[in-house]
Order: structure tokens, then C-alpha cells, then sequence
């Protein structure tokens, strides 16, 4: 396996978020052994709370752009869930090599094909870890913000069969981007697809037939960097597997916030939509609910009162469901106006996929 760049996390100063610097002061994350079939070169990384034994529910965690492993460990504290509730995770990790900014290349298709690139290396550590641990192969699930999110429709879409539900935060829907110029309109909410188009594209990309994953989909409605219309789309294209129609069935909130349901013949969930009013770009979380806090607020790790990473393991029916609270006032509904910068002397060459990807961020407001 190639040699890995040192890791990096945003450390937060009076000026906002400095980028790349050192990881969070607690890693609990393993190394994974290097895998046979990698043809994405992605790193693994991998947490099973001490004394579990098996078979245990599996979790796979795609981080953000920007982030890696231990830094979204560390916010969303799925670690910390997993201490709780007794189910092991796995963090598939993005190399520099690979992706500059540290994304998955969701939009590239390359990666983003049944046995190819990045999504047969994941594929393919789900595999190693169901070797290595007592897992249950009728749990598995898997999660991601943004890039990640995106990530998670892809492997939702090419490997169903693996997945029980799934958990897209900040996401795009399955098939919406083939290049860099389209992924940045598919994230501005400019390809536009009605739901039979949506759905056709997952069934394309395998040879399953059913049934399908259940879907969670999470969206700030204050999002410039992935447009909530893109939350939308992922629930036609789901809704569309599923049989089921664009309205839903239940309509209610959860701390305040507007929550859909859409109910399968046996009238559990099978997608649920949560929309978080006034939330930017990043996970919801409340990490200052006392002792049951989860994670930690910082750049897209946002204290909105409500936390995605209970609600998230609750619709995978790994954890109890949550219960609410009395409604308090989050301490960072919105991240800082200043975020990452390029590591200094790396400046990318112009027309290169780097400084394209860059010219996007600093156009949202993530770089400057």
C-alpha cells in the first residue's frame, strides 16, 4: 500500500478554521491491513468497542472533503455510539493521491461503478472486515456527509444487496454528475432528473432486483454548498425503488424540526427526509445534551440541538430511539464564515481538477 500523507483536522482559532492541522487529540480509530482488491487506493480504518462480541451490526462511515477518518469520528462520535450500543465501524479513508481536497470522487466513473475504483475498495473492506469479525451480515448500513454522503448513494446504488439502510447527509443522488463541471451543477441544484429517470439509474447500476435499502436523508435548509434540492432528488429516486409516491404518509417535527416519513405495506419507515432549518453545510449534531452528548461541534460538525448520529442509528435499528428533549439554544447553528485554506506552496496549476475543485469552494465560502 502506498505511503499516506500525515492526517489533518481543522483546528478552530479566534480567526475561524485553520486548515490542516494535526489530527484531533484523541484517535480511536485502528489501521486496517492493506486489502488484496483496492483499485480505488483508499485507506481503512476501523473501531470495535473492547469486549463486543458477535455477531455485531456494522456501520460504514464516509467522511467529508477536508476531513478524514479520526477528525469525522471525533464530531459526529460515532465511536462513542458504538461504545453504547455494541456495533462495529468501519471508516473508509481518501488519500491525497487521490482527491486533492481529500473527497471521494463521487463524480467520477471511474469510482462510482459496481467493481470499480473507489466503490469495489469499500466494497471490498466490508468484505475483509466480515473475514476478521464477527459481523452480521444482515446489518450493515452505511452513512456520509457530503462527498461521503454522495459516497453513500453510490454505494447504495452499486452494492444493495450489502446494505440494510442507508444514511445520506448533505448528499446527491445516485447518477447525477459524471465529471467535475457536472458534479458542481449537480450540487448547485441544476440537474434536474423526475423520478422514474432517478430510480432507473440505480437499477442500472447492478443486477439487484430487490428488495431495496431503506434510505435516512439529512439537509440543512441554509445549505449553499449542496443545495436542498439535492435532498429532494434523493428521496424521488428512493421513493421510486421503494414503489412508493413523492408525498409522504406521516409529516411531523422532531425538535422542531420538519420531518417526512414514507411507510412501507407493513408500516415501518422506509425513508425518512429531515430538513434542519437554517443549518449550513455540515451534520447535525448536540453534543451538550449532558452525559448522552454526542460528538463535537467545529468546522461542518454544527450544535443544531438535534443529533443525526442517535437519529441515524435509530432508523438502523442499532440504538434506541432518542428521546426529546425541552428545546435549548444551539451553540453553533452555523459554521465560521472562515474555512479552509490550501496548504501553503501548493498552489494548484489552473484548468487542474484542484484548482477547479478549489475555485468551488472559495466560491461557497469553504476556502479562501
Amino acid at each position: 500500500m502506498p505511503a499516506i500523507r500525515p492526517r489533518v483536522r481543522l483546528r478552530p482559532s479566534r480567526k475561524g478554521f485553520s486548515a490542516f492541522a494535526p489530527v484531533p487529540p484523541v484517535d480511536r480509530l485502528s489501521d486496517l491491513p492493506p486489502i488484496r482488491t483496492n483499485p480505488g487506493n483508499l485507506r481503512g480504518r476501523f473501531y470495535v468497542p473492547e469486549g463486543l462480541t458477535g455477531p455485531a451490526p456494522l456501520v460504514v462511515v464516509l467522511h467529508g472533503c477536508t476531513q478524514d477518518a479520526a477528525v469525522y469520528d471525533h464530531g459526529s462520535g460515532w465511536s462513542t455510539l458504538a461504545d453504547r450500543h455494541g456495533f462495529i465501524l468501519l471508516f473508509p479513508e481518501q488519500t491525497r493521491a487521490n482527491n486533492p481536497m481529500l473527497c471521494f470522487n463521487w463524480f467520477s466513473g471511474n469510482d462510482t461503478q459496481r467493481g470499480m475504483g473507489e466503490a469495489a475498495s469499500i466494497k471490498a473492506m466490508v468484505d475483509a472486515m466480515r473475514k476478521a469479525h464477527a459481523i452480521d451480515p444482515e446489518r450493515i448500513f452505511v452513512t456520509g456527509l457530503s462527498a461521503g454522503g454522495a459516497m453513500t448513494s453510490v454505494m447504495l446504488a452499486t452494492y444493495p444487496e450489502t446494505f440494510a439502510a442507508g444514511a445520506i447527509i448533505a448528499g446527491v443522488a445516485y447518477g447525477c454528475a459524471s465529471g467535475v463541471s457536472e458534479a458542481f451543477d449537480c450540487m448547485g441544484g441544476r440537474a434536474r432528473s423526475d423520478a422514474r429517470e432517478l430510480g432507473a439509474r440505480v437499477r442500472r447500476a447492478s443486477p439487484h432486483k430487490g428488495p431495496w435499502p431503506r434510505l435516512q436523508v439529512w439537509q440543512g435548509s441554509a445549505d449553499t454548498t449542496v443545495v436542498p434540492s439535492n435532498a429532494d432528488a434523493i428521496v424521488l429516486q428512493w421513493a421510486d425503488l421503494h414503489g412508493l409516491g413523492p408525498k409522504p404518509d406521516r409529516s411531523d417535527e422532531v425538535e422542531s424540526y420538519p420531518r417526512r416519513v414514507w411507510l412501507g405495506a407493513d408500516g415501518k419507515p422506509l425513508i425518512e427526509q429531515y430538513v434542519i432549518t437554517g443549518m449550513a453545510h455540515g451534520i447535525p449534531l448536540d453534543p451538550g445534551a449532558g452525559q448522552d452528548g454526542v460528538g463535537e461541534a467545529g468546522a461542518h460538525m454544527l450544535d443544531v440541538g438535534l443529533s443525526s448520529t442517535d437519529r441515524i442509528a435509530a432508523f438502523f435499528g442499532i440504538a434506541p430511539e432518542p428521546a426529546e428533549a425541552p428545546r435549548r439554544k444551539p451553540r453553533a447553528a452555523a459554521p465560521p464564515k472562515a474555512q479552509p485554506r490550501a496548504a501553503a506552496g501548493r498552489k494548484a496549476p489552473a484548468g487542474s481538477v484542484q484548482a477547479t475543485i478549489e475555485k468551488a469552494l472559495k466560491a461557497a465560502g469553504l476556502m479562501r
